[in-house]
């Protein structure tokens, strides 16, 4: 792979774009993946060159965001490991089915997850507030949400941020800011397993990743520093709102390619 100036400009403008939105929202590997893509890499390549790319900002993000992760330790503990074998499950999966699958999956996947957080109150009244489900049912609930987001992210990593959040806001009792935080928690553990998943079996470009990486993770703090200071409503809407923007994207892809 050989990369121009252009190129070189292009990924790290989009590296730098990715790790802010995706410590606000999730959704910025949509931002590096045509990026990638416009450089001359097959879709496959970049998909996996994306994945290990982004995931150094997702760890910044955690750092940006560690004030709002104070007291939920033992929470993350409980579920770094689900989100581990959900990683590698989703990996394992996108590794052994044609790329035609998730093309056409990813997109109702995305809008879905942005509806249930953009529709949070009225689902809470279904199942329950937060507050009032009973310690089993809400440790049941998050279990299984938390493998199949983690299992997305691990297949393909647009918008999981908008998928996490969508399923920790729906279960626990917390404001936005902390679930967020808690979010970048689990969007760094996925990225951990893709990272050693894909740089074994995968068809990593080791030059994109060493260009697109250190941009998200100075995007990654920037952005998480930027999430605490917007108000719940606010940061809500722009997760509902980027969530939707993304894919619908990736349908008019899927629909079109």
């Amino acid at each position: 792979m050989h990369l121009s100036l252009i190129d070189v400009t292009l990924l790290v403008v989009a590296g730098l774009a990715a790790g802010m939105v995706n410590a606000i929202a999730g959704g910025g590997s949509l931002l590096t993946f045509p990026a990638l893509i416009a450089t001359g890499l097959p879709a496959v390549a970049a998909n996996v060159t994306n994945s290990l790319s982004v995931t150094p900002g997702y760890w910044s993000s955690v750092w940006g965001s560690r004030a709002e992760l104070a007291g939920q330790a033992k929470r993350a503990r409980w579920l770094v490991p689900l989100a581990l074998v959900g990683g590698v499950g989703g990996c394992v999966l996108l590794l052994l089915t044609p790329p035609s699958v998730f093309e056409v999956v990813t997109p109702f996947l995305v809008l879905s997850a942005t509806a249930v957080l953009g529709f949070q109150t009225k689902l809470q009244g279904l199942i329950g507030h937060p507050a009032d489900l009973s310690p089993l049912r809400r440790r049941a609930t998050l279990t299984v949400l938390t493998l199949l987001g983690a299992a997305y992210g691990g297949y393909f990593g647009a918008a999981l941020g908008v998928v996490l959040v969508a399923v920790l806001a729906l279960v626990l009792d917390e404001t936005l800011q902390r679930v967020n935080a808690l979010k970048n928690v689990l969007s760094a553990t996925v990225g951990a397993v893709t990272v050693a998943v894909y740089a074994i079996f995968g068809p990593v470009s080791w030059l994109g990743v060493a260009v697109v990486a250190p941009a998200t993770v100075a995007g990654g703090y920037l952005g998480a520093r930027v999430a605490r200071r917007l108000s719940a409503r606010t940061l809500r809407w722009t997760i509902v709102v980027f969530g939707t923007v993304v894919g619908l994207i990736l349908l008019y892809r899927a629909i079109w390619s």
